[in-house]
């Protein structure tokens, strides 16, 4: 049955009101849209049984959205690696908020964003060097913002102004640009966090699960926070390729 009106209305505001805000030509009942401010497309539609369908160009978003409805493989509008459903619009202007912030941070978007900054700046001085950094850990920042939702990834803490872009390896011992700008290799924490993860006080198993060294005792724990149990939820395989050299410093190996 073709979309009616009203939901072909509805789409087509929650795609705006997320950020996609070019839309393009309908493929069927597929409605198309992108972005002036970030790279993935999107296709939406709704099926008879109330299914609200979010077609995405980019495999690694999509891998990224599995917490977000139910996947849905065909048929797909051409372009689309694949898709998901939800049920209701709410859910559905979540979820393509959360495709708009992810499609600014991978695969390697936060490094492309550093090339284009620094291409034209001098790297000859310590104090242009220093430079050349301070712009990468300002564009690092924001993917970290982006991909965690501005929340603490162990906490949920949704202060921005008070969470820091913690490196997983750090930007001293990171070989390449590709690395230092990946989000993949950070994690968003709150000040505490982020000084106890930097000082080998604590790491993350593969499985999320935040580890707390032996060597800080019971009051030190409880005043610290970490005297409950913490996970990062939304680790990923790309967090995992960076965690092992964290967890070789770690203060409890």
């Amino acid at each position: 049955m073709p979309l009616s009106a009203p939901v072909r209305a509805r789409l087509a505001k929650a795609a705006d009101d997320n950020g996609f805000d070019l839309p393009g030509l309908p493929q069927g009942d597929w409605l198309a849209f992108a972005s002036s401010h970030a790279p993935v497309r999107i296709w939406l539609t709704a099926v008879n049984d109330g299914l609200l369908l979010a077609g995405i160009s980019q495999p690694q978003v999509l891998r990224a959205l599995a917490d977000h409805g139910v996947p849905f493989t065909s048929p797909l509008p051409p372009g689309a690696c694949g898709a998901r459903g939800v049920t209701h619009f709410e859910h559905l202007h979540r979820m393509l908020r959360r495709a708009f912030f992810l499609s600014r941070t991978l695969p390697d978007e936060l490094w492309k964003r550093f090339e284009g900054r620094t291409a034209a700046l001098p790297r000859t001085t310590e104090a242009e060097r220093w430079v050349i950094q301070r712009v990468g850990q300002d564009i690092f920042r924001e993917g970290l913002l982006d991909y965690w939702d501005r929340r603490c990834a162990m906490t949920g803490l949704a202060v921005p102004d008070l969470l820091r872009a913690s490196h997983i390896k750090p930007w001293a011992d990171c070989e390449r640009d590709e690395e230092r700008l990946d989000v993949w290799n950070g994690l968003l924490l709150a000040p505490h966090l982020d000084a106890a993860f930097d000082g080998g006080w604590i790491t993350v198993a593969d499985d999320g699960e935040v580890l707390v060294a032996p060597a800080l005792g019971r009051d030190d724990r409880r005043q610290l926070g970490l005297d409950v149990s913490l996970r990062v939820e939304r680790l990923a395989d790309g967090h995992r390729k960076y965690l092992p050299w964290h967890r070789e410093r770690w203060r409890g190996r």
